[in-house]
């Protein structure tokens, strides 16, 4: 950080100048999100041209005053200077916890594949899943997109036919329905990647760019006893989302337009506006107004809903759900939320083993359960079934990615500052 200092400083005259205008295009780039992100109509359309002309103009400015590359120089050094502090922060078991190990495991005898043809744009077919899994002695159901199929009364008839494994090759609502089935009746649970985002998958450290490899545990793989979430007498293995998020998949053009969906309902969370809100209890800790609720099997590793990395659990055999609950009641607060993070007084995080949504009335609200849209009476209950679920992976698999540590600046500080040790209490002691 002292190398960006320099940096600007050899710019001498210039490098007050470069700091203001780049502090003043921050600033402005932040705007333009802002507006992007918490309007609709023409201020939504300011509000991207900002954003992408503010760091363009600051740019331009640079070339003009023949300081660009001291503005690089000094951005780069930042930039470099914040990598060191993140890898200074990683602690050991991060990287442990990076992939979870199971025991070895013997090869299924009648493994039985319940596969989505259409499930993440065709990875069955492109992939040629039902071929390679046939080859390697399974058993492959595959559903017909013409028509809805009962996912788990499929998995019970093969439970009745003797398959000594149950697997999907689909979304994660999917894998749910079948790994239910599994754990009911203690058998190994294959997750294929072959849905859309995977988020199971990932986090159990399977590839999401080769589905084919998930394969690969069917001869040479190891078990995991891992968490099963319930909601209301339904499974989930990722999470339950209540508020602003559920009323988005509810909608119809979700499936089709996911982003566009989502920032028209935006503006509602942001401004504090429109959306209904919810009361919650997790555990004997109460959430009251949240105009969004996120219950997850297993806590995320980064609990900041704007961040990066919060779509990852490090964990899936912690025994304990996760919960982040959001309540925004004005512009103010939502500008807290996105510069503070974790630290807002809008946002809440904490972990539970049962969580009440809804004042008990049975009025029915919006819930998506691992992304499918549901409505529900209320209350409704969220718990997990601790290791309930025996999960079979290849031995030899990516991993999950490690999250960035937390810039937590206090303990860097810390570790370049370590404290002496008090040497007057070693030498009174004996």
């Amino acid at each position: 950080m002292g190398g960006a200092g320099a940096a600007l400083l050899t710019a001498l005259g210039s490098g007050l100048l470069i700091l203001l205008s780049g502090v003043v295009g921050l600033a402005a780039t932040a705007a333009g999100v802002w507006w992007f992100l918490a309007h609709r109509g023409t201020l939504r359309m300011l509000g991207a041209a900002l954003a992408v002309a503010a760091p363009l103009v600051t740019l331009s400015l640079y070339v003009a005053w023949g300081v660009w590359v001291n503005a690089l120089v000094a951005l780069g050094l930042w930039g470099l200077a914040l990598s060191f502090a993140r890898a200074a922060l990683r602690r050991p078991e991060d990287e442990r916890d990076a992939l979870m190990r199971g025991v070895p495991a013997a090869p299924p005898r009648r493994p039985v594949l319940i596969m989505n043809p259409k499930s993440g744009g065709g990875k069955v077919e492109r992939f040629r899943l039902v071929e390679r899994a046939e080859a390697l002695g399974a058993r492959v159901v595959l559903l017909d997109p013409s028509k809805p199929a009962d996912v788990a009364g499929l998995a019970r008839e093969a439970v009745a036919g003797g398959a000594d494994l149950l697997g999907v090759a689909g979304g994660d609502g999917t894998q749910a329905l079948v790994a239910e089935v599994a754990a009911e009746h203690d058998l190994p649970f294959l997750v294929v990647s072959a849905g859309t985002r995977n988020h199971f998958a990932m986090d159990l450290g399977l590839d999401r760019t080769d589905p084919s490899r998930c394969l690969d545990a069917l001869r040479d793989g190891e078990e995991l006893r891992v968490d099963l979430g319930d909601v209301a007498g339904r499974p989930f293995v990722n999470t339950v989302s209540f508020g602003v998020y559920a009323d988005v998949v509810q909608r119809p053009e979700y499936r089709d337009a996911k982003a566009g969906t989502a920032l028209d309902v935006l503006p509602d969370l942001l401004q504090g506006g429109e959306g209904d809100r919810l009361d919650a209890l997790a555990d004997s800790t109460p959430l009251l107004g949240q105009q969004a609720l996120l219950v997850s099997n297993n806590p995320y590793a980064a609990p900041d809903p704007l961040g990066a990395v919060a779509a990852r659990r490090t964990r899936l055999d912690g025994g304990e759900l996760g919960v982040i609950g959001i309540r925004v009641d004005g512009a103010a607060q939502a500008a807290e939320l996105a510069v503070l993070g974790t630290q807002a007084t809008g946002l809440n995080v904490l972990t539970a083993r049962r969580v009440e949504v809804g004042d008990g009335t049975g009025a029915a609200i919006s819930v998506a359960v691992d992304g499918e849209a549901l409505t529900l009476p209320t209350p409704v209950v969220c718990t997990l079934r601790p290791r309930a679920l025996r999960v079979l992976v290849p031995r030899t698999r990516p991993g999950s990615p490690v999250p960035p540590p937390r810039l937590d600046w206090r303990r860097l500080t810390r570790l370049a500052f370590p404290e002496e040790p008090d040497r007057r209490a070693s030498w009174d002691s004996p």
